[in-house]
C-alpha cells in the first residue's frame, strides 16, 4: 500500500509539474504575442495608428521641406533617415549621427515648429562595432527618437541588445526584397527576422516593409502575422505587381490588400507607427503620398476608428 501511495503521490507531484510548465510556457507564447507599444500619444495618431511619411519620399527635398511637407500632407509623425540634404539654404549640409548637436537642436526646433512627432532614424548601419554603435543611439537619444530602422548582421545582435537596453530605444529590423545572386540577404524572409529577435530584449523588432514583402512574393498579411509581438514598425507601400518588378502606386490600387494590413494590425492591437514609403513620380510625389495617409483616415472611418 505504502509503494502504491508513493507511486500516485509521485505521479500527481508529476502532473502537476506539467501544468505548471504548460501554464508557463502559454503564458511566455501570450507575452510574445502581445504587440510592442511605443510611447506615441493618441493626439500623433490617424485611425488609431500614428501615421506619417519616411523622409526617404522626399529625398529630392530637404529634412526641413520634408518636416514641412509631413505636417502639409496631414502626418503626424516622421521617419528621418541618414544622408538627407538639411535644407533649401545650406544643401551640402547632410544630416545624419554624424553632425553637430547644434544641427540637431535645429531640427528638432523645426520638428515642433510644425508639431511632428519623430519617431525613427534609419535605415542605418549598425555594425559589430560599440564606437560606431554607440554614436547612432546617442543621436537618436538626442533627437528623441524611439527606434532605430537598420538592416543590422546577427554578429552584432547582442552589441546591438546591450544599447537597446542602456539607451531604452527600440530596434526595428528593416528588410528589402530577395536578393537572387546573393542567397546570404536573408532579411527579406521574416521568418528570419524572427529569429534574429527570439529569446531577445522585447524592445527588439521589425520595421515591416511590406513592398519588398510583395517584390519578394509574400503576402503582408502573412508576414505581418509571422512577426507578431514583434512589430515596431511599418514601411507601408502598395505595389502593382508580386515580384521584383513591382511598383509603387497608390494605396488601395495596387495588389496588396491594404484594407486587410489595416485589419490585421489593429487585430493585433500594433503600437508601433507606419511609415508612407512612396517611391514613385519623385519630383512631385506629395500628391500620391498624401492619398496613402487618405487612404488610412478612410479605413478609419469605415471601420468607425
Amino acid at each position: 500500500m505504502n509503494l502504491i501511495k508513493k507511486l500516485l503521490s509521485g505521479a500527481a507531484a508529476t502532473g502537476a509539474f506539467l501544468l505548471l510548465i504548460v501554464a508557463w510556457t502559454g503564458a511566455k507564447d501570450e507575452a510574445e504575442a502581445q504587440a510592442i507599444q511605443l510611447d506615441i500619444p493618441d493626439s500623433y495618431k490617424i485611425a488609431g495608428f500614428a501615421v506619417g511619411p519616411q523622409a526617404y519620399t522626399f529625398n529630392r527635398f530637404t529634412v526641413a521641406e520634408a518636416i514641412e511637407t509631413a505636417a502639409r500632407m496631414g502626418g503626424r509623425v516622421i521617419e528621418l533617415y541618414p544622408g538627407q540634404r538639411l535644407s533649401p539654404d545650406r544643401p551640402d549640409v547632410r544630416f545624419d549621427h554624424n553632425v553637430s548637436d547644434e544641427l540637431i537642436e535645429e531640427v528638432t526646433s523645426w520638428l515642433r515648429e510644425y508639431d511632428i512627432m519623430p519617431v525613427n532614424y534609419g535605415v542605418v548601419g549598425l555594425p559589430n562595432d560599440e564606437e560606431q554603435v554607440r554614436k547612432v543611439f546617442d543621436f537618436g537619444q538626442k533627437l528623441g527618437v524611439l527606434a532605430i530602422t537598420s538592416e543590422p548582421s546577427m554578429e552584432a545582435m547582442d552589441l546591438i541588445e546591450e544599447m537597446v537596453k542602456e539607451y531604452d530605444i527600440m530596434l526595428a529590423i528593416h528588410n528589402h526584397a530577395v536578393r537572387p545572386d546573393n542567397p546570404d540577404y536573408k532579411i527579406w524572409d521574416p521568418e528570419y527576422v524572427l529569429s534574429m529577435v527570439e529569446g531577445r530584449d522585447r524592445r527588439m523588432g521589425a520595421s515591416a516593409d511590406i513592398g519588398h514583402w510583395m517584390r519578394s512574393g509574400l503576402e503582408p498579411v502573412d508576414g505581418l502575422k509571422i512577426l507578431e509581438g514583434r512589430l515596431v514598425s511599418l514601411h507601408m507601400t502598395d505595389v502593382d505587381q508580386f515580384g521584383l518588378q513591382g511598383e509603387d502606386v497608390v494605396m488601395g490600387t495596387g495588389v496588396g490588400n491594404m484594407a486587410a494590413v489595416l485589419d490585421e494590425l489593429h487585430r493585433q492591437g500594433f503600437g508601433g507607427h507606419i511609415s508612407i514609403e512612396y517611391e514613385a513620380n519623385w519630383e512631385d510625389n506629395v500628391p500620391d503620398a498624401s492619398q496613402n495617409i487618405g487612404f488610412i483616415r478612410g479605413w478609419g472611418a469605415a471601420r468607425g476608428r
